[in-house]
């Protein structure tokens, strides 16, 4: 089996010694994206709304580096720091799995790094 560590510069740099993803022959894992502005390294200004948008838009960046898309994830996991964010985050997370939903685990956490309100993982089929 090939194991390949993917890191992409359009995402936030990883915060600890981890990789954005790890692609295997078969699938690619992606490491829980969060609201961070790739250009400044802080979570972005806009509440959960604005910090969903911003980790979908780090997890297809993951994704894409990896040579996948969104269109081929199988499964996600949303931690929220508040369950009543839910409608809010659910909202945006259909604005970027429109055709192919895949499985998807929602989760409340008791907090998340850097003080992050939604955190988005994801296993998607390598191309």
């Amino acid at each position: 089996m090939r194991r390949e560590r993917i890191n992409s510069s359009e995402g936030p740099a990883p915060a600890g010694p981890y990789s954005h993803a790890i692609r295997d022959d078969n699938y690619v894992f992606v490491t829980s994206q969060l609201g961070i502005d790739p250009a400044t390294g802080r979570l972005v200004d806009g509440g959960t709304a604005a910090q969903a948008r911003q980790a979908m838009k780090n997890l297809s960046a993951v994704i894409q580096a990896a040579g996948s898309s969104l269109d081929k994830v199988v499964k996600t996991s949303v931690f929220l720091v508040d369950m009543g964010d839910y409608s809010t985050v659910d909202g945006i997370y259909a604005e970027f799995f429109s055709d192919a939903r895949p499985a998807r685990s929602t989760i409340q956490v008791g907090g998340l790094p850097l003080g992050a309100l939604v955190g988005i993982d994801a296993v998607a089929v390598a191309s």
